[in-house]
């Protein structure tokens, strides 16, 4: 069986900076033509001309013969202002503005406390229909971890579309039935990104018969209902939901300890793992519109000319991938045989 789609994009990755561009730029551009690439480093890429430097970064570390294309985020602040926020616009390669809750994640520490106090940042992001990309979780101890999504949901994301309409945004890895029927019955200006981790795994794969950390992500995986409604929307047609992998490396001896790093690093595989998704309902044909079409559209990007073609070929999952200096990055599935591989023939 072969399947050709247009070349798809990532809209949401993570390929950290320094060192570990070395790696983690060859992952993402043995299939992507665009990622966009979460701001979330040390420190956060929080201006234009931080873009650009950390761009130009990305690209030095590009393979020869590879070509993907990063689309930057800028990190909201508390110091953010609408200043900035008009020359992210104004710049040809910032698409998005990025908002963490503070502590949600790996290098979440700068991110805002109360988002509802930013309105004239809010106000020019409105203005100039720049998208603003949300971790959609709560980080008030009290709240049970599975339960933070539909909190943000509450007492966050309502509230803040109510103060303004006209918001243009992403609902980032979305994991929860919940996150699926507020996409679905909102404005076109409401957009999800799935990963494959959450259509294709619960919170079972991460916890029955032992603590699998390469499943552990934030947002963490959750019971199967909410992974069934996942897939659901991802097969739908629905062109407000599209492809994010949040591929995320972690060194493996972070990944690997008694308190373990969240993330899963998917980048290299991750179009075999959402065909695997995709295949189990069915749903093969609605690929191509999910992985390489919806996302653009939303971004208001050209699609993509050339073609990939993904063949029922059996790939042994690489164990690890040569990491920081001597480190080893170890992906999900990790020694695994997945079922589909991507040819450019």
């Amino acid at each position: 069986m072969r399947l050709t789609i247009r070349q798809p994009d990532d809209w949401h990755v993570h390929l950290r900076d320094g060192s570990a561009l070395a790696t983690t730029v060859a992952g993402s551009a043995a299939h992507f033509a665009r990622v966009m690439v979460m701001p979330n480093t040390v420190p956060p890429i929080a201006n234009v001309a931080m873009a650009m430097a950390y761009r130009t970064r990305i690209m030095q570390h590009l393979p020869a013969g590879k070509h993907v294309s990063p689309m930057m985020a800028l990190y909201l602040t508390q110091n953010t202002s609408p200043a900035d926020i008009a020359a992210a616009a104004q710049s040809d390669f910032v698409k998005a503005i990025k908002f963490y809750p503070a502590g949600a994640t790996t290098n979440s520490h700068a991110g805002v406390g109360n988002i509802l106090a930013l309105t004239p940042v809010l106000e020019a992001l409105e203005q100039t229909q720049l998208p603003l990309l949300l971790h959609g979780e709560v980080t008030t101890p009290e709240i049970d971890i599975f339960d933070r999504e539909k909190c943000f949901i509450d007492q966050v994301l309502a509230p803040l579309l109510d103060k303004h309409p006209k918001l243009k945004v992403v609902f980032e890895h979305a994991t929860t039935q919940d996150a699926v029927d507020f996409v679905t019955g909102s404005t076109a200006n409401i957009a999800a990104t799935l990963t494959p981790q959450h259509l294709l795994y619960n919170r079972n794969h991460m916890l029955v018969g032992g603590v699998r950390p390469h499943y552990y992500c934030l947002p963490i995986l959750k019971r199967r209902q909410h992974q069934q409604a996942l897939l659901a929307a991802a097969t739908s047609g629905n062109p407000r939901f599209f492809a994010g992998t949040d591929s995320a490396p972690h060194e493996q001896l972070s990944k690997e300890s008694s308190c373990g790093c969240a993330g899963c690093y998917t980048a290299p595989i991750a179009l075999a793992l959402y065909a695997e998704a995709f295949e189990s309902v069915a749903a093969l044909d609605k690929l191509d519109n999910f992985a390489s079409k919806y996302g653009a559209e939303f971004y208001g990007v050209p699609l993509n000319t050339q073609t990939l073609t993904l063949v029922k070929q059996p790939q042994v999952v690489a164990p690890f991938y040569p990491y920081i200096d001597d480190g080893k990055l170890v992906p999900l599935c990790a020694g695994e045989t997945l079922a589909w591989s991507v040819s450019y023939d």
